[in-house]
């Protein structure tokens, strides 16, 4: 099943000690491009997180945004600085002796100055904590990789009805080629009957000047090859992997020169309009296989 490079995803996982909050959102690109916007205390973990969204992503340019908050009230460890605290008292009792000032310092003040007091973050369980991060970050893709794969089908179905008309316009120029040389062998034979007095024309001079025509104007080839190409788009619209887009790119780049070469063949103006028509739907097709992976 084929996915867009479009997508979203969002999920949050929360408990009593902790809410992880993932979203996700991406464009087209022609290759992977990761962008992750979280708190400073997660980038430990990117490159993990890299490797688990590579598993769900082959192509595209995602923005990963995560938002962490911790409910753990025992995550942070008060410590008494008693070194520091001696040190300024020290040095208030000099100044109050230096400038003959009264002594008096107490405790509630002296608490007060800058590292006396300091409040330490305690180390986190980090397994524990990217349990809990990988599993939001999967509900995201799970959520993120639906809403590609939801997308891909509908890009598929306008594709496959795009492919039918493109089929229906290579088989009416199929049908009126034979047409056109008909055609083309009665106008000759009038003018040439007009421009000679002997109604005893030379059949075999306009045989040759027919085949001559008919020959520049065969478009056979290129009717087989785009028949070939728009069965094996099809065929590639079910497949799997990063590299559909890529090989469905590949296809209508060889339809648009077939298209191009029947169009700078013919000189019928309805295989003209049906091969114009052609190159059109190529060119929807072409836009529409840019917002596949």
């Amino acid at each position: 099943m084929i996915k867009s490079m479009t997508g979203f995803g969002h999920f949050d996982l929360a408990d009593k000690d902790r809410k992880i909050s993932v979203e996700m959102k991406a464009v087209n690109h022609r290759y992977l491009d990761i962008n992750i916007k979280m708190p400073k205390k997660l980038s430990y973990f990117e490159a993990s997180m890299r490797n688990l969204i590579r598993e769900y992503a082959g192509r595209g340019k995602i923005d990963v945004f995560i938002t962490y908050e911790d409910y753990t009230e025992n995550n942070y460890c008060l410590k008494y600085n008693r070194e520091i605290a001696k040190a300024y008292l020290d040095y208030i009792r000099e100044m109050a002796k230096d400038f003959s000032l009264e002594d008096d310092i107490r405790v509630s003040n002296l608490s007060r100055y800058p590292e006396v007091f300091t409040l330490d973050e305690q180390d986190i369980d980090e397994k524990e904590l990217w349990g809990d991060l990988e599993k939001a970050l999967k509900g995201a893709l799970e959520d993120f990789n639906a809403s590609r794969i939801k997308e891909g089908g509908n890009l598929k179905a306008d594709l496959i009805e795009k492919l039918d008309e493109m089929l229906m316009d290579v088989s009416s120029i199929e049908e009126r080629a034979p047409e056109i040389i008909s055609e083309y062998r009665s106008r000759l034979y009038d003018r040439v009957k007009e421009l000679v007095a002997d109604a005893n024309i030379d059949d075999s001079r306009i045989l040759t000047e027919v085949t001559v025509y008919a020959d520049k104007i065969c478009v056979d080839e290129e009717i087989v090859r785009l028949k070939s190409h728009i069965k094996a788009t099809k065929e590639a619209l079910d497949g799997e992997g990063s590299v559909v887009g890529r090989k469905l790119d590949f296809l209508a780049q060889e339809m648009n020169r077939e298209a191009n070469t029947i169009l700078s063949k013919t000189t019928d103006l309805f295989s003209s309009d049906r091969a114009i028509e052609l190159k059109t739907n190529i060119e929807k097709v072409r836009e529409q296989i840019q917002n596949i992976e």
